[in-house]
């Protein structure tokens, strides 16, 4: 047994009770909740190192993490307690792991030795070319663009579903192009085998194909990795959990570690019935749980575990705070989403002076549109700040384009912007851009020449429909006239085309169009295109109050909280708590939706160290509505009163 064997490292002094019971385990299946901010890469760490001071050879272990580097700190943490070489031991990702053992056994998996790796952008090619050989089906309007047939059969694989079932359930909008994406689908897959390529989703489908032909290689595996321990195995999707569960057998040395608490990933296909359902497979597993926070003060604490007692399936715990005590979290209330933006620059102010830094400071949000007036607010007052999430919000692509639309209408004179448009239309390239570019700008009237013959006769037959398309929605804008509020105009350019553009170039088509619609609604506030392009301009300068991507230092946080997992802050404003925004009203129809949306507000509160602010507005424009009054989230009202401090903006 494991905790037989005298220790050189010192357990006891290095670790607290509940991760000490982790780490001296003896063999068969274990599961480790391991609640936020407990440790839980410490004890991983500690339970590797006991392994093999226990005499388990490291080439007996793999160790399964969401990031290579996450390994490579591990097990050199492992080497310093250790003081010896465990370079043996197997780490990774994966899709690391599913890479050394194909190239093991390369033509059972059905490749040959010496196939080639193809990433995302080779993918995306070889679909392209696949998809243009049927009657040129990437050149429909309305069709999805390669890289979102490659995401829609990337995730049917992930989720060990049949791409026939993904298309219907997931995907409706592109029903009537069902036969050609699955006949697609499979010319890609045989187009692989064929050049003896494997995409990033080979290296798991084909692994595990492995591990379910003759048992002779099963076996082998089995006897060679005697440990097997995985990290967020909540965060897991189907093929990851049945890679591992298999190569582990049931009565295994499987080690999974993770938190129900903290399974939000289900829109990238995570299965949250790996780690709750854990129990139900592996009968004989022991259950051990990590609560006790490193992170939090214990007012944090309380509010995030009156929170997450509301969900019904999990494992229930109580985190309990390692750290001394500091204020109640705040929960505000604001009248318009104009005055959650100051009232969160204000506080930011506010806290510099109680010696909080801005880089220790986030704001988070459920959608990256939630963000929209604060970078507006944090902008006009200097404050620094950088959006973690991605790109800030007026340097999207989507909005570009949508401001391209409005800025041919104020200056029909506007090249750049006529070929950003242009370039949006199926089979018009850069080439063809500039083309008619030179046509219509020798013209008096250039958005009426986009409609000549002159100009369908410079791009080919394929490209016309897309021009045609175009000439009616910019007459139409025009006739609306420069000075009708913009807010119509940007609904016009999405009703118009630009939402169909949207879902067949975008996975995440949806919330896409959700940022132009909160665009619309800002618009709402200006009385002519003019003023609005200018503001648009000005929240958009890279001298302004934003920060480049990777100088964070001295910056204020943005982030989803998707984004945030992981990471803390002394401080943490979470905004926009109002119903249909957090819980988010498509997320909380799906089945589950709602503890999982419970879950995303649990991993936002526990990313504060210190301080907490839960900020809601009480009005909002929507969807030409002006004063749309904002319901309290849910998780606001479940809260355990003595948990907050109530405070009006």
């Amino acid at each position: 047994m494991i905790e037989s064997v005298r220790p050189h490292v010192d357990y006891a002094r290095h670790l607290n009770p509940q991760q000490l019971d982790v780490v001296l385990a003896g063999e068969g299946p274990l599961l480790v909740i391991a609640g936020a901010g407990s440790g839980k890469t410490r004890t991983l760490t500690y339970r590797v190192a006991r392994l093999v001071e226990s005499g388990v050879a490291a080439e007996r272990i793999l160790l399964l993490t969401f990031t290579n580097r996450a390994a490579r700190e591990m097990l050199g943490r492992v080497h310093h307690l250790l003081g010896r070489d465990v370079g043996r031991i197997l780490g990774g990702t994966f899709h690391h792991v599913g890479h050394v053992l194909l190239r093991r056994w390369p033509e059972r998996a059905g490749r040959k030795p010496g196939f080639t790796i193809i990433d995302r952008d080779d993918s995306k090619e070889l679909m392209k070319e696949i998809l243009g050989r049927f009657h040129g089906a990437e050149a429909e309007r309305g069709f999805p663009k390669p890289e979102v047939a490659i995401d829609m059969l990337s995730y049917a694989v992930n989720t060990l579903s049949p791409p026939e079932r993904v298309l219907q359930e997931r995907f409706p909008m592109f029903r009537e192009h069902e036969e050609t994406l699955l006949r697609a689908f499979h010319r890609y897959e045989h187009r692989k085998s064929e050049a003896n390529l494997v995409d990033f989703d080979d290296l798991l489908m084909l692994c595990l194909n492995l591990l379910r032909g003759p048992s002779d290689i099963l076996d082998a595996l089995r006897e060679e990795f005697r440990h097997v321990l995985v990290d967020e195995y909540q965060d897991t999707n189907r093929l990851q959990a049945r890679i591992v569960e298999t190569l582990a057998g049931e009565n295994g040395n499987l080690m999974v570690v993770g938190d129900d608490a903290q399974s939000i990933y289900s829109f990238r296909g995570a299965n949250f019935g790996n780690i709750i359902d854990f129990p139900k497979r592996y009968p004989a597993a022991k259950l051990f749980k990590l609560e006790t926070n490193y992170r939090s003060t214990p007012e944090v604490l309380d509010l995030a575990n009156s929170t997450i007692r509301n969900n019904r399936l999990q494992f229930p715990k109580t985190l309990r705070a390692a750290r001394p005590s500091g204020p109640r979290p705040e929960r505000v209330t604001c009248g318009d989403v104009a005055e959650q933006a100051r009232f969160v620059a204000d506080r930011i102010e506010a806290l510099r002076g109680e010696g909080v830094e801005p880089a220790d400071v986030a704001i988070l949000y459920r959608a990256h549109w939630h963000s929209m007036e604060i970078q507006m607010e944090l902008t006009r007052r200097g404050v620094p700040f950088q959006v973690r999430s991605g790109l800030r919000f007026f340097e999207q692509a989507h909005i570009k384009d949508v401001a391209a639309y409005l800025k041919i209408i104020a200056n029909p004179r506007d090249e750049i912007s006529w070929k950003r448009v242009l370039r949006l239309y199926p089979k018009v390239g850069p080439a063809a851009a500039h083309r008619v570019w030179e046509t219509v700008s020798m013209s008096p009237d250039p958005i009426a020449a986009l409609g000549s013959d002159a100009v369908r006769k410079l791009v080919s037959a394929p490209a016309r429909q897309g021009i045609g398309e175009l000439a009616r929605l910019v007459r139409g804008l025009a006739a609306l006239g420069r000075s009708v509020a913009p807010a119509e105009m940007i609904r016009v350019v999405i009703e118009g085309g630009y939402g169909e553009h949207l879902t067949s170039s975008y996975l995440n088509a949806g919330a896409r169009a959700d940022d132009v619609r909160r665009l619309a609604d800002y618009g709402e506030t200006f009385a002519d295109l003019q003023s609005f392009l200018g503001e648009l301009a000005l929240a958009g300068m890279e001298n302004g109050a934003g920060v480049a991507r990777g100088e964070s230092e001295g910056a204020v946080q943005l982030t989803t909280v998707h984004q945030a997992k992981g990471l803390e802050w002394r401080a943490v404003f979470l905004v926009w708590l109002a119903e249909g925004k957090l819980p988010d009203a498509r997320s909380s129809r799906e089945p589950g939706g709602e503890e999982e949306e419970r879950r995303l507000f649990y991993v936002a509160c526990t990313r504060a160290m210190e301080r907490l602010f839960l900020v809601r507005p009480c009005l909002a424009d929507e969807r030409r509505l002006r004063g749309v009054i904002q319901h309290a989230s849910i998780f606001l009202d479940e809260l355990d009163p003595g948990t907050y401090e109530d405070y009006t903006a």
